[in-house]
């Protein structure tokens, strides 16, 4: 319950960057031993959400574009590397995988639960990863997906339309079911690139 409740207060922003978390307090908050609120700090820092810094506790990770951008760019060397292995080998469960998670995408931004879509989405993303037998670098994708989404809703002002970002894998999921390497790619790639725009320069048009 600690991990979950404040690592969704941490991505929707209710908890602020460099805002400072003891573990008496949150042991106190959440009605459970400093060990269990200690093992959840150590999660959140896995994922990259909080910094621990020794003698001066435990603070909430800042969420910078200059960080953003290396991120996204991180993000799309990895993802964009793997689809071609994916796409050499791709096994008979990825496709209905892949569209039972859009399905789950599309119902979360049907009830307007945006942490939840963005949940799935990283889920989606990851397996498709799998396929691609680099499992090293799982872990390194899982907090680039992460810290995208944390900084997708910093950056998000008023409504959006949850519904049609759930659909936006939806060409990923059509070219792999096409067989079509490039366009895999290719799809992938925008799917990365236009998440926020930084403008065109951070992300040339090129799918390698």
């Amino acid at each position: 319950m600690a991990f979950a409740t404040l690592k969704r207060e941490i991505m929707l922003g209710d908890l602020q960057p460099g805002l400072a978390l003891t573990e008496l307090d949150l042991a106190t908050r959440f009605g459970c031993s400093q060990g269990t609120v200690r093992e959840a700090l150590l999660q959140l820092q896995d994922e990259g959400l909080v910094q621990r810094k020794g003698y001066r506790g435990t603070q909430v990770s800042p969420c910078t574009e200059a960080e953003a951008v290396e991120l996204f760019h991180i993000r799309q060397s990895i993802e964009c590397r793997g689809i071609v292995h994916v796409m050499a080998h791709p096994s008979r469960a990825l496709i209905g995988d892949l569209k039972r998670m859009v399905q789950a995408m599309d119902e979360a931004a049907t009830a307007g639960d945006e942490l939840e879509l963005a949940s799935v989405d990283r889920d989606f993303h990851r397996r498709l990863f799998a396929d691609a037998g680099l499992a090293a670098l799982d872990p390194i994708l899982h907090r680039c997906l992460v810290h995208n989404h944390r900084f997708k809703i910093s950056q998000t002002r008023g409504p959006r339309d949850l519904v049609q970002t759930a659909r936006r894998h939806e060409p990923i999921i059509a070219a792999i079911e096409a067989g079509d390497a490039q366009q895999a790619a290719a799809a992938l790639f925008h799917h990365i690139a236009t998440i926020v725009d930084f403008g065109p320069s951070v992300f040339p048009e090129r799918t390698q």
